[in-house]
């Protein structure tokens, strides 16, 4: 039976979970205040960096779920996400209105990624 992997695990959660060749990142989230283009950059940092130290990159990501706080900033996210994603490399997405954590926060993502 594959081992489930855990790592930067606090009492609540852990930032990344890898079972069976799949990478499971926590929700993703800017700096409080900033503009959701900010946040957003802020967000596809923290899953590179995540990524990389579970051993992958943003080519091999399989979904991505994005939560906006207002469905009226999707074009501005969507300008940032689409400068970011590698080329022939568009993950599965999805993307909803929700409140989060805090209303400071304008997106949050939700990543799976392969491993190589």
């Amino acid at each position: 039976m594959p081992e489930i992997a855990r790592q930067k695990t606090g009492p609540r959660m852990s930032q990344i979970v890898t079972h069976d060749g799949t990478v499971y990142l926590a929700g993703q989230v800017g700096t409080p205040g900033d503009g959701v283009a900010d946040q957003t950059r802020a967000c596809l940092e923290k899953v590179e960096a995540l990524l990389a130290e579970a051993g992958t990159d943003s080519s091999r990501i399989l979904q991505c779920v994005i939560w906006l706080a207002d469905m009226a900033d999707f074009a501005e996210m969507n300008a940032v996400w689409d400068d970011w994603v590698p080329e022939g490399h568009a993950p599965a997405r999805a993307c909803g209105e929700a409140k989060l954590a805090t209303p400071e926060y304008k997106v949050e993502l939700i990543v799976t990624a392969a491993l190589p």
